[in-house]
């Protein structure tokens, strides 16, 4: 079996400083929850970091790997709801990511993923600095 993608081995560890290394510089992430994307390593790994502070017990269960595209599929908890989901992977030439799409059900689930997503987003839109 080949070893796992640094990305799930960031996420699994919760190490976001390999996490972020994982990233191509202008990654995008496309959120199960939004519309428009977030754009480059800075923002994206912020937004991962509250994604790690929502997501308890973040399991991943299967690794797909085809060419350039990875797909982990994994389990989590969000409060007392339990989430599965799929974080899709598009790499460039050197293996970081240079696309990432995140798939969640079920809808229950997702909802109070939202909402907590919501207020950490909005904790950090409200301090100075970047907006995200």
């Amino acid at each position: 079996m080949p070893e796992p993608h640094p990305f799930r081995r960031a996420a699994e560890a919760k190490d976001l400083e390999l996490l972020s290394e994982a990233l191509r510089e202008d990654v995008v992430l496309h959120s199960p929850i939004l519309f428009r994307g977030f754009e480059g390593r800075e923002i994206v790994s912020q937004v991962l970091t509250f994604v790690a502070m929502t997501l308890e017990d973040l399991t991943y269960t299967d690794e797909l790997v085809e060419g350039n595209t990875v797909a982990l599929r994994f389990k989590a908890k969000v409060g007392d709801r339990e989430l599965e989901g799929i974080d899709f992977l598009e790499l460039d030439e050197d293996g970081r990511v240079a696309e990432l799409t995140v798939f969640m059900r079920p809808l229950s689930a997702l909802t109070r993923f939202n909402e907590q997503m919501a207020a950490h987003l909005a904790a950090v839109e409200s301090t100075p600095g970047p907006p995200l």
